[in-house]
C-alpha cells in the first residue's frame, strides 16, 4: 500500500480497520452473489468487480469509508440497459456500457465538473432508491417462495403472480426463507457480526446435512473463480454509440449514489472530499473492471455505512476486506454452490432493508417540499422500469430546477435604520426606502431562462414607484453571466436611459465585472457604475442626486 494510506492512521487504528474489513467482507461476498443474480451474470463477474474495486480504491480513493463494489442499483440498471442493446451478446453489452460509463466519469473529472454531483436532487435520489428497492425485493419473491423464475421483468406482474398463486408456493423453500430471515433479524442486534455471511455459512452446512436439494430447494450452483481476463467487447460502431447513450444513465446513477454515500459519511466525520478526484477514481475503476470483464461498481450506501459503523479509521479497512475475500475465494468457493437460493434472496432483501424505509420521503412530504419530485421519481421507476425511470426522474428534476430559476423573485431592499445594511423591505418598521432611489435584488442567478423576466419585473417595479432617479440592482446571486443575461442588462440600461433613470450595479462578482468592462467600458462596465456593496452604490447615487439638485437650484441665479 502507498505511503499516503499509511499516514491515515497509526498502528493503534489498524486493528479497527482489520475488524471493519472482516465485517465488510462478510457483507460483500453474499452481496456479490446476489448482485450478480440481479445483473443476470455469472458470479465471477461480480467477484472480479468487487476485488478490483477494493484494491483500486484503497490505492487511489479519497474517502476513509467508501467501499467501491457492485451495488444493487448499478446491477439492476445495467441489466435493464443491456437488454435494450439489440444484436449484441448480453455480457458484452454490460461490459461495454460499464466501460463507457467509466470513460464519461473520467472526462467529467478532467473537465472539473465535480459540481454536477449535486445536480440530482436528494428527493429524486431517495425516491429512486426507494422504488428500486421495492422493485428488487419483489423480484426476489419467486426465489424466496419456490416459484418458477418470472418470465417478466415487471414487478407488478410478479407481485400479481405471487398473490394469485399461493397454492404454488413451495413449502420447504418457504420454511428456509423464514428461518434465514429470522436469523438475520436476530443477528443484526450485534453490529459487529456479519449477519448475512453467518446465515449463508449455516445455510450451506444445513443444505449439505439435510440434503435440501432433494426436497426441491434450489441451489446457487457452481461458481467460477474470477478470471481477470483482459478483453474489449466486439461491437459494431452503431452498437458502441448505442451503448454510449445507455452509459449516460449508468453514469448519473453512479455519481448520485456514490457521491451521496461518500459525502454523507464525510460530513458526519468532519472529512473533506474532492468530487473531481472521486469522479476520476470511480471512472478509472469502472473502466478497469470492464476491461477485466467485471460489473459496474459504485460506493454503495449499505457497504460504505457498514464500514463506518464497524469502526473503520482509514482505507486500510478496504484492503483488509480484500484480503479476507481473497482467502475466502481461495478456500471456500466450491462450497458456495450449495447455497440455497431462498437464502440468497433473503440476503438481497437484508442488504436493501435501509432503502425500504420511507422516513426520509415522509419527512420531506411533511415539510411540504418537493412533493411532486417524490411522487414523479417513485412512480417513474415502478411504472417505466429502472433505466427509463431514472432518466425520467432526472429529467423531471432538471425541469423543476429550470422552472424555479426561470420564475425569479425580485425583492426590494431598504435601509435598516441608519446602518449600512440593506435588507428585504416587505413593510418592516425599521426598514425604509431611500428617497429618489429604488434598490432591487433578483433572488436567482441571471441566465438565459431568467434574465428577460427579471428585466420585465424591474420595469414593472419602476412603473409602480414614482420619482425614481436611480436604480440599484444587486447581482449578488450571479456568479457569472451568459450572453443572453448580458444583452438583457444592456437593454435594460437603454430603456432606463430613455426614462432619465441611472442604472448602477451592486455586489458585482469578479467574473461579471470583467465581462462588463470588456463589453461596455463606457457604460455599465465603467467603474462608477459597479460597486462592491449595496451601501456604496446607494451612497454614490445620493451624492449624484444632491449634486444634480444643487446644480438645478443654481441655474436660475446664473
Amino acid at each position: 500500500m502507498p505511503e499516503a494510506i499509511a499516514r491515515q492512521g497509526g498502528s493503534s487504528s489498524r486493528w479497527f480497520d482489520v475488524g471493519a474489513g472482516l465485517c465488510v467482507a462478510g457483507l460483500l461476498i453474499p452481496e456479490a452473489v446476489a448482485y450478480a443474480g440481479l445483473a443476470r451474470l455469472p458470479v465471477s463477474h461480480a467477484l472480479t468487480a468487487a476485488l478490483t474495486g477494493l484494491l483500486a480504491y484503497a490505492l487511489l480513493g479519497g474517502s476513509r469509508f467508501a467501499v467501491v463494489v457492485p451495488t444493487s442499483s448499478t446491477a439492476t440498471l445495467v441489466a435493464a440497459a443491456a437488454l435494450t442493446l439489440s444484436g449484441t451478446a448480453y455480457a458484452d453489452a454490460i461490459v461495454a456500457i460499464s466501460g463507457l460509463a467509466g470513460v464519461i466519469l473520467i472526462l467529467l473529472a478532467a473537465g472539473r465538473q465535480g459540481q454536477l454531483s449535486a445536480f440530482v436532487s436528494r428527493p429524486v435520489l431517495r425516491s429512486f432508491a426507494f422504488a428500486l428497492a421495492i422493485t428488487i425485493v419483489v423480484k426476489q419473491l419467486p426465489d424466496a417462495l419456490g416459484l418458477p423464475s418470472a418470465s417478466t421483468s415487471s414487478p407488478w406482474r410478479i407481485a400479481l403472480q405471487v398473490v394469485t398463486q399461493p397454492s404454488a408456493w413451495h413449502a420447504p423453500t418457504v420454511a428456509v426463507t423464514v428461518v434465514a430471515g429470522a436469523l438475520i433479524v436476530l443477528l443484526r442486534r450485534w453490529r459487529q457480526i456479519p449477519a448475512s455471511m453467518v446465515v449463508m455459512v449455516l445455510a450451506i452446512l444445513a443444505a449439505k446435512a439435510l440434503d435440501l436439494h432433494s426436497l426441491g430447494v434450489a441451489e446457487v450452483g457452481a461458481i467460477e473463480r474470477p478470471a481477470f481476463q483482459l478483453g474489449v467487447p466486439d461491437l459494431t460502431v452503431a452498437a458502441w454509440f448505442e451503448a454510449g447513450e445507455l452509459a449516460f444513465g449508468l453514469t448519473v446513477l453512479i455519481v448520485a449514489e456514490s457521491w451521496g454515500s461518500m459525502r454523507t459519511l464525510a460530513l458526519a466525520n468532519g472529512d473533506a472530499l474532492d468530487p473531481n478526484r472521486e469522479f476520476l477514481v470511480l471512472g478509472a475503476i469502472n473502466l478497469g473492471t470492464a476491461l477485466l470483464q467485471g460489473m459496474p461498481v459504485g460506493a454503495g450506501f449499505s457497504a460504505s455505512s457498514a464500514n463506518a459503523e464497524a469502526g473503520a479509521r482509514s482505507r486500510w479497512a478496504g484492503a483488509a476486506a480484500l484480503v479476507v475475500m481473497v482467502l475466502a475465494l481461495a478456500f471456500a468457493l466450491p462450497a458456495l454452490r450449495l447455497l440455497p437460493r431462498p437464502v440468497l434472496a433473503v440476503a438481497v432483501v437484508s442488504a436493501l432493508w435501509h432503502a425500504l424505509s420511507p422516513r426520509p420521503l415522509v419527512a420531506a412530504w411533511r415539510l411540504d417540499r418537493d412533493r411532486f419530485l417524490i411522487v414523479a421519481a417513485t412512480l417513474s421507476v415502478l411504472l417505466l422500469g429502472v433505466l427509463n425511470g431514472l432518466l425520467l426522474a432526472v429529467a423531471v428534476s432538471v425541469v423543476v430546477a429550470l422552472r424555479r430559476f426561470s420564475l425569479p423573485v425580485v425583492h426590494e431592499l431598504g435601509q435598516l435604520r441608519n446602518s449600512r445594511d440593506f435588507v428585504h423591505l416587505d413593510g418592516q418598521p425599521d426598514v425604509s426606502r431611500v428617497p429618489g432611489l429604488l434598490v432591487l435584488r433578483p433572488e436567482e442567478p441571471l441566465f438565459f431562462a431568467s434574465a428577460e423576466r427579471v428585466a420585465n419585473e424591474v420595469i414593472r417595479r419602476l412603473d409602480a414607484v414614482r420619482a425614481v432617479q436611480s436604480l440599484v440592482v444587486s447581482l449578488e446571486e450571479s456568479v457569472d453571466l451568459d450572453s443572453t443575461a448580458l444583452e438583457c442588462l444592456h437593454e435594460l440600461d437603454d430603456q432606463l436611459r430613455v426614462r432619465g433613470i441611472r442604472l448602477v450595479l451592486a455586489r458585482v462578482k469578479e467574473a461579471v465585472r470583467d465581462l462588463l468592462e470588456r463589453s461596455d467600458p463606457a457604460g455599465l462596465g465603467h467603474a462608477d457604475r459597479m460597486f462592491w456593496s449595496v451601501a456604496d452604490a446607494v451612497q454614490a447615487m445620493i451624492i449624484l442626486r444632491d449634486r444634480t439638485q444643487h446644480a438645478a437650484a443654481a441655474e436660475p441665479s446664473q
